[in-house]
């Protein structure tokens, strides 16, 4: 092959006469890019070399870039952005157990999502649990209700299901309680409650009251993958986020995510070359009462910034000490933190700022926000704060006006996510529609000059999608359509893009070099399948990226490019919900999968019917395995 190697035509741009020293190595051309850069917002193409941005313009801009070796995609018009960047996903966590679970992300109806589950029990082996984990709700259903355990009985009479309901509570099937070890003599752990009949035996429902740990501490029970596997599923997992055009994320840790053990599957694929994303951790510790010597530690092992531009050690948090921690169970009240927990929470402050490392900070409600400022200002007399290293409040829903000034003086910044897409309807029945309005109050952190980032808090809660969470941030709109803000109060497409790009740079440190398109900066972009600037609203959460480049490397490719992108080895094991459904179910990936199911489902009901086993047709939204 003579010329440029292309994805697809490339009439205009032809290879320079010459042999060049700095051809480009990717040019992507007639393109609307976006860029992120005020001093030049828009191009036409794009050029990456050495894994940098190395031109932007028109073709007649980037010709003499292109050479022999020189990979020219034609972008035919599509909407180029730099690179998404999540800032508060566990990303860690969740590449670990990807394979094993199944989504009900982006699933439309609930007799579809059952279906799944019922396909999935007869392909799972013996001795391993279905795990559908986060990022569904059930305002998403066209039946706008959740299964119930007598449905995930009929599903998977042998097969233990545990069912996650975003941070309120969980669903087990007959062989989940059983394989959880739960009975009649199992003791409600804190802060939850395991539900039980008349009979004194337990029902299959688990509920945060208001504590998830009784939900993550089950599901830890169901097996885990060996390090092989754990690490292709890191790998999908990091290419489903590449395939929304995430190109970075920052880790927040979380529950059972013990360091060091729990990053070697990551720290590996850095040091092989095999990460898809730029990844900034935290450090999270995970035992009460133990807090301070796992950070004393962690500071004499390790220090922020420790790494590279793939894989890089952020800071401390999302806890620091459990007795700080709110827990954000919009069905149950705001829950009250003890007296006293000031204390401990200081000395962990102390010596986080002591040893320069940032942290961030768990905190949904404002009684929280207002009770760590004061440690904040304590520690601010002696010159701790604002100081140089980094820190900020994570959710932040209710957080109040004078909170954001005394964040502002601080130093402080901020991470907003879209919980309210899964949540907000009970946190307005709870709070109320003004409330809800304004959870929580990005244009008032905005408008304050302070660092806001958005993200999704994926994957147990909301979904990894981050065109999900772009739509709340400009609609105010949940995932099932209710209206949380007025009208035209949200904020506009290109702040919210922004907050998506710039403001994750900022949080970690990397505002010079990445979060924009522009020469010299990291080579991260992605081509969208709509164009975000310009589409109706409601098209928003159905975007994806037809070609996502990290890095310069081609690291995912769909439509007209399939074939571009880095090979990634299959899924293990076989069995795996990923291998037979993927994972975020996108409109024209699903239509397939429920025309499927609803084929089957009548084919089901016409067999009964003929036998004299059911003797009228089913409801249409109900799939006949469910009826009894």
């Amino acid at each position: 092959m003579t010329g440029p190697s292309t994805g697809m035509p490339v009439a205009g741009l032809l290879p320079a006469p010459r042999r060049e020293p700095a051809h480009a190595d990717l040019v992507v051309r007639n393109a609307k890019v976006f860029t992120g850069d005020p001093a030049r917002p828009e191009a036409r193409g794009v050029a990456l070399r050495d894994g940098r941005v190395a031109a932007l313009g028109d073709d007649h801009d980037l010709a003499h870039l292109v050479g022999p070796g020189t990979t020219v995609v034609d972008a035919l018009g599509r909407r180029v952005i730099p690179g998404l960047n999540d800032s508060h996903l566990h990303v860690i966590r969740g590449g670990l157990n990807y394979v094993l679970e199944l989504r009900w992300d982006g699933v439309r109806s609930l007799r579809h999502a059952l279906a799944m589950l019922r396909e999935q029990a007869g392909r799972t082996p013996r001795g391993q649990w279905i795990r559908v984990v986060g990022g569904w709700t059930a305002e998403q259903f066209a039946e706008r209700r959740m299964p119930t355990v007598a449905e995930l009985n009929a599903a998977a009479p042998d097969t233990p299901v545990f069912v996650l309901h975003l941070y309120q509570s969980a669903l087990m099937n007959r062989a989940a309680v059983r394989a959880a070890g739960f009975t009649r003599d199992t003791p409600d752990p804190r802060g939850g409650q395991i539900v039980r009949g008349r009979d004194g035996e337990p029902t299959g429902v688990l509920l945060a009251a208001p504590s998830a740990l009784v939900l993550y501490s089950t599901l830890a029970k169901a097996p885990a993958l060996d390090e092989a596997d754990r690490r292709t599923s890191t790998r999908h997992f990091l290419r489903e986020l590449n395939r929304f055009g995430l190109t970075s994320a920052v880790d927040a840790a979380g529950g059972f995510q013990n360091f060091p053990d729990n990053y070697a599957t990551v720290v590996d694929l850095a040091r092989s070359g095999e990460l898809t994303l730029r990844i900034a951790y935290h450090l999270f510790p995970q035992t009460a009462g133990q807090e301070l010597a796992d950070l004393r530690r962690w500071t004499e092992m390790v220090r922020p910034g420790d790494g590279d531009e793939w894989l890089r050690l952020n800071g401390a948090g999302e806890n620091l000490t459990w007795a700080a921690a709110d827990f954000e169970n919009f069905s149950e009240p705001r829950p009250d933190l003890a007296e006293g927990y000031e204390a401990e929470f200081e000395q962990a402050v102390r010596l986080l700022r002591e040893h320069g490392w940032g942290f961030r900070l768990h905190a949904t409600y404002d009684e929280t926000i207002r009770r760590d400022l004061a440690v904040f200002e304590k520690l601010a007399a002696e010159g701790l704060f604002p100081g140089d290293s980094r820190w900020l409040f994570d959710h932040a829903e209710t957080v109040s006006a004078d909170s954001l000034d005394r964040i502002a003086a601080l130093g402080g910044a901020l991470s907003v996510q879209n919980r309210m897409s899964f949540q907000g309807t009970a946190f307005r029945d709870r709070y109320g529609a003004e409330a809800a309005a304004h959870a929580p109050p990005v244009r008032a952190m905005l408008d304050r000059g302070l660092t806001v980032a958005a993200g999704t808090d994926a994957t147990r809660v909301s979904s990894y999608n981050p065109w999900v969470a772009l739509h709340w941030l400009v609609t105010g709109r949940t995932v099932g359509g209710t209206a949380l803000r007025p009208a035209g109060s949200g904020v506009d497409r290109e702040t919210a893009l922004g907050l998506y790009t710039r403001g994750g740079a900022r949080l970690t440190g990397e505002q010079d070099v990445k979060g924009s398109l522009r020469e010299g900066w990291y080579g991260d972009l992605a081509i969208l399948s709509d164009d975000f600037l310009t589409v109706p609203e409601d098209v928003i959460p159905d975007i994806e990226s037809v070609l996502t480049v990290v890095g310069g490397r081609v690291v995912h490719a769909d439509a007209e490019y399939e074939g571009l992108e880095e090979a990634v080895p299959p899924v293990s094991p076989e069995w795996s919900p990923v291998a037979r459904f993927g994972g975020y179910q996108s409109g024209a990936r699903q239509a397939a999968q429920v025309a499927d199911a609803v084929a089957e489902s009548e084919q089901h009901r016409t067999w009964r019917v003929a036998r004299g086993a059911a003797r009228t047709p089913s409801p249409s939204f109900l799939d006949p395995c469910f009826e009894h």
